[in-house]
């Protein structure tokens, strides 16, 4: 059945209708909900680590397995979604994905060793990797090239705030409850969130013929999981000096470098299609994710450090704190989905990349003593930048797709967007590690080192180190700079799809919209 039959008007409709309709809002609402639990619990954990240690009696690199399990288990399924959701149903799949996070939330609750809760995190990671995924490519074909942008301002919505505000809630429930409360608080909230998808969500059908890419797989989902557990390795302990750090770094990137190889030579039917890199809306957007996300995640490890080292505040005052920058994206999101509707990708995004570069640069200046209304006001100078940032350079990846190569295109950019998270926190924790060492004559140490500072304050090295946080920034400034550069490729005005040829099924919404 046709998405046609169901009496909805998804998409393909050439972009003529350019208001948000109540069937897409209800579906933003349905998707967020899902996915701003995802993305919470890849930093709300953080603040729970000395608690964890010392109720399960482990040690601190035990615990840190708490976070390394769910990021790499989140990562890893990341490319299998686009081929999922278009076998199965993109319906089918965010349930079941939903399903088994929740289904991991109340184990890792109910764990009894720290055993048990790295293995019941690695399910919450399965299934979060990817309900997000799924959850956009549903959002993008149900929009329609006409209001990508608005429809991109909603889906940045939880990948913008759950990271500012993961840890402070996950301070504000250590200090009011149990820890086991960090895991459970998602299952009302998932709850609710599979009986609106159950209802709300645009049912598909299995499509014939979708193979899954086998080669693919076991060279792509390895590749990144590898990786990504190299460079956490190196942002933990200062560099690549260790044979395990250096070795999973190159071995992941060698699989990844073996997938492009084997997926340009497959075409069409690998597991994330590269020759949409070809496309130079998609090419350029993509590159923008990659800079910015590296200096986002880079800068999301700087901040906190720094309010914890040199100023010793606790979880919950960093926590408040780092508020102002999700309040800034929040307030430009809307914004900047609106003009890129308008007035195209290129120059909303080239003027947010600007916006968060000025913000940015005002931390270069750190200081022992440093006016928190200062440091405030830049904050939300750079969540305005990355709000404005973020949707038009997903509009844009996502107006250079058809219907039929969302999914994949999906899978490719959340891809790209976990490796530069990845990257962002070693490189930064690296670059800081070294600042302080020529600074601070033995300060040594990846970021975990640097953060065990706060437990012996050195009021007579308070200046040094905030010295060393300055320096740091700047290579913020660089990444954001860079950027400027593919920003400037993206489409200057908005370029309509064409409609789906006669009998083009859509593998998202075709179906009913009810059940599966």
């Amino acid at each position: 059945m046709t998405a046609s039959s169901t009496g909805r008007q998804p998409a393909a409709d050439g972009g003529r209708e350019t208001g948000l309709s109540r069937e897409v809002l209800l579906l933003s609402a349905v998707v967020i909900l899902g996915t701003i639990m995802t993305v919470l619990d890849l930093t709300i954990v953080n603040v729970a680590i000395p608690t964890l240690g010392t109720d399960l009696n482990t040690s601190i690199d035990a615990i840190q397995w708490v976070l390394t399990g769910y990021m790499l288990a989140f990562a890893t399924v990341i490319p299998v979604t686009g081929w999922a959701a278009e076998r199965f149903g993109a319906k089918r799949v965010w349930l079941a994905a939903l399903l088994v996070f929740l289904a991991g939330s109340a184990l890792a609750g109910a764990s009894w060793s720290i055993g048990s809760l790295i293995a019941f995190r690695v399910v919450q990671g399965l299934g979060a990797g990817m309900i997000l995924p799924v959850g956009q490519a549903i959002l993008a074909q149900a929009a329609g090239p006409a209001r990508m942008g608005r429809v991109m301002s909603v889906v940045g919505v939880p990948m913008l705030l759950a990271p500012v505000f993961g840890p402070l809630l996950g301070g504000a429930i250590i200090g009011a409850a149990s820890w086991r409360w960090i895991f459970f608080l998602n299952l009302p909230v998932g709850a609710a969130a599979l009986l609106a998808a159950w209802r709300l969500l645009p049912g598909a059908g299995p499509r014939a013929g979708q193979r899954l890419d086998v080669r693919g797989l076991l060279l792509l989902s390895p590749g990144i999981a590898v990786f990504l557990y190299g460079m956490s390795e190196a942002g933990s302990h200062g560099g690549f000096g260790r044979p395990v750090t250096i070795t999973a770094a190159l071995a992941g990137l060698a699989l990844i470098a073996l997938f492009g190889w084997h997926a340009s030579r497959r075409g069409a039917g690998a597991l994330i299609d590269i020759s949409l890199l070809r496309r130079r809306g998609f090419a350029a957007a993509a590159a923008v994710n990659l800079l910015l996300m590296i200096g986002l995640f880079g800068s999301l490890i700087l901040i906190p450090l720094y309010y914890q080292v040199v100023r010793h505040d606790t979880a919950l005052q960093i926590g408040l704190l780092l508020a102002p920058q999700g309040i800034g994206a929040a307030l430009a999101l809307p914004l900047a989905g609106w003009l890129t509707d308008k007035a195209g990708p290129r120059g909303v995004a080239s003027a947010g990349i600007a916006v968060a570069a000025l913000g940015t640069l005002a931390y270069t200046q750190l200081g022992a003593r440093t006016p928190g209304l200062y440091l405030s006001a830049a904050l939300l100078v750079v969540g305005m930048g990355i709000g404005a940032t973020v949707t038009p350079s997903m509009a844009a990846a996502f107006a250079a797709l058809s219907r039929a190569e969302t999914p994949r295109g999906t899978s490719a950019l959340n891809a790209i967007q976990r490796i530069a998270g990845a990257i962002g926190t070693a490189l930064f924790a690296i670059v800081l590690q070294r600042a302080i060492t020529a600074s601070l004559p033995g300060g040594r140490g990846g970021s975990t080192a640097i953060a065990a500072l706060s437990s012996q304050p050195q009021p007579h090295a308070a200046a040094a180190l905030a010295g060393a946080f300055g320096t740091t920034f700047w290579v913020a400034v660089a990444l954001l700079a860079a950027a400027l550069v593919p920003a400037l490729l993206l489409p200057r005005r908005r370029r309509e799809q064409p409609s789906p040829g006669p009998g083009a099924q859509d593998p998202i919404t075709q179906g009913t919209s009810q059940g599966s």
